[in-house]
């Protein structure tokens, strides 16, 4: 006996429109990007003689609905492609790539139409920046779209009652190889000082999973005049917002703050636990998340991965991960500051909706 799909299905106000679509989720993999691909079951005395397009887009929002200007929305669409899918335009197997949308299309019978498209390579992937207690509103986040809907022409105004809008995720997984686990190390060099402190920072991996504790080795030789104090640990997230211009935004989700002294000629060996994770950091606003469908958890937003010789033409919110440690030396001024990067990698997703599903 087959194992049965679970196919998500939504259908316009009017009845117009139906989209079937087996998966919500995309999965960018670096080399290429599953395909979004799904079929519209149509009502063609619904329709009256229009025509039935869907569109796939990409949108950035940074800022509210209600914070529109004078018309200007605080949006910008990053990608839009629509095709039309009623009356024909292609034979229905030169847009049928999946056993699922043959599978769909036997079952709907004549009036249910495939449709296909690809992303190209320079897109981001779905996150958002998470509100704050008191914040109301669409949140600024890095949006995909797909919308069937029925209209004389696909640049006219869109009734919502014969239209079908299905929010999907492109979401990107861990490396099946990751590279070798960072290290690094330097020496700070003193005033009146002869000898310089050497710090060496290394982690036991370059991929962590969500929920994984990142455990951070940390070797310290002191041979200055000074003492070594108050070590701290934190793993910091980097959001660079990519639009007209390139801001960037620094927040820690993790910290430990530690009593170690590292007097003048000893040394210290020590490994740290610091635990990244949004449960510990729920009200914090301005955190870039996952994207996520309807209301459903989420998780910190994995680190972006993007090939080299598109990441100039990529916008939207590009996300890493680093491990800074601080540590004050007596009778200096300020911190001294050592970081090293890592990547923190979405291994699955695991999501519910509440979007009707039904079987194929």
């Amino acid at each position: 006996m087959s194992p049965k799909r679970i196919v998500f299905k939504k259908v316009s106000r009017d009845k117009s429109l139906t989209v079937y679509m087996a998966k919500r989720d995309f999965v960018d993999h670096c080399d290429h990007v599953d395909p979004v691909e799904g079929v519209v079951m149509i009502d063609p005395q619904q329709l009256k003689g229009k025509k039935v397009y869907v569109m796939l887009s990409c949108t950035f929002r940074y800022g509210r609905q209600d914070m529109d200007v004078m018309g200007v929305a605080f949006r910008r669409d990053l990608f839009v492609v629509t095709r039309q899918v009623y009356p024909e335009l292609q034979d229905k197997s030169q847009l049928t790539h999946s056993k699922v949308q043959d599978k769909l299309l036997r079952k709907l019978g004549e009036y249910a139409f495939p449709f296909f498209f690809e992303f190209p390579d320079n897109l981001p992937c779905s996150v958002a920046l998470q509100p704050g207690p008191n914040d109301e509103g669409k949140k600024c986040a890095v949006e995909f779209e797909v919308k069937a809907f029925c209209a004389d022409q696909s640049d006219e105004k869109v009734e919502k009652q014969s239209s079908v809008r299905l929010t999907i995720r492109k979401v990107q997984f861990s490396p099946d190889s990751p590279g070798p686990a960072p290290v690094t190390e330097t020496t700070f060099e003193f005033l009146m000082s002869e000898k310089p402190l050497y710090v060496k920072l290394s982690l036991q991996k370059e991929t962590f999973y969500h929920g994984d504790p990142v455990k951070v080795n940390v070797e310290i030789n002191n041979s200055s005049s000074r003492t070594i104090k108050d070590i701290s640990l934190s793993v910091e997230q980097v959001t660079n917002v990519v639009l007209y211009s390139n801001d960037k935004y620094i927040k820690s989700v993790a910290k430990e703050e530690t009593t170690d002294v590292v007097p003048s000629g000893t040394s210290l060996k020590q490994e740290y636990s610091l635990f990244p994770l949004l449960s510990h950091n729920k009200e914090r606003r301005g955190l870039a998340l996952d994207g996520r469908l309807k209301h459903e958890d989420t998780n910190l937003a994995s680190s972006t991965i993007v090939k080299q010789e598109v990441l100039k033409e990529v916008q939207g919110m590009l996300v890493s991960y680093k491990v800074v440690l601080r540590m004050i030396a007596s009778g200096d001024p300020g911190d001294l500051v050592f970081e090293e990067f890592k990547r923190v990698y979405l291994k699955g997703v695991i999501g519910d909706d509440d979007d009707s599903a039904t079987e194929a």
